[in-house]
């Protein structure tokens, strides 16, 4: 049985702390957009129609990047292929990129800056994964 490298260790550890986190605020995120979501709409009676309105409604687009990275992440993990350390600082850097609020900015970076604005516990959340994010793995 070898050894993992300690390099690559790390940066293991420190994604998959980072998949906790995002995973954290992704429910948050989708709790907040339903708050806003129904404002506009009227109440979502059901689990099941919440489900269909994330999965296809467009209110919702901007999230799904996230749902995939999130996915993305488990599969690189889980592969019986062992990740190589450059493919674990690749998704580290991926969800810096994926994470950027701009007031003014594509669709997904106006969306998340104008929930970080509206929702402190999103803002927290976020404030956190940066920390996460600009940590040293």
């Amino acid at each position: 049985m070898s050894s993992i490298d300690p390099s690559l260790k790390s940066a293991l550890d420190h994604l998959r702390e980072i998949r906790s986190s995002l995973l954290s605020l992704h429910k948050a995120l989708l709790d907040s957009e339903q708050e806003a979501y129904e404002r506009v709409n009227g109440p979502i009676k059901t689990k099941g129609e919440l489900f269909q309105l994330v999965v296809g409604d467009e209110w919702f687009n901007w999230l799904r990047p996230i749902s995939q990275f999130i996915v993305r992440i488990d599969e690189s993990l889980a592969s019986k292929e062992s990740m190589t350390l450059n493919e674990a600082n690749e998704l580290i850097e991926q969800a810096n990129t994926l994470l950027n609020p701009l007031e003014v900015g594509t669709e997904p970076e106006e969306r998340y800056y104008q929930v970080i604005q509206r929702d402190p516990d999103v803002a927290y959340m976020h404030a956190r994964m940066m920390n996460l994010l600009k940590r040293n793995s």
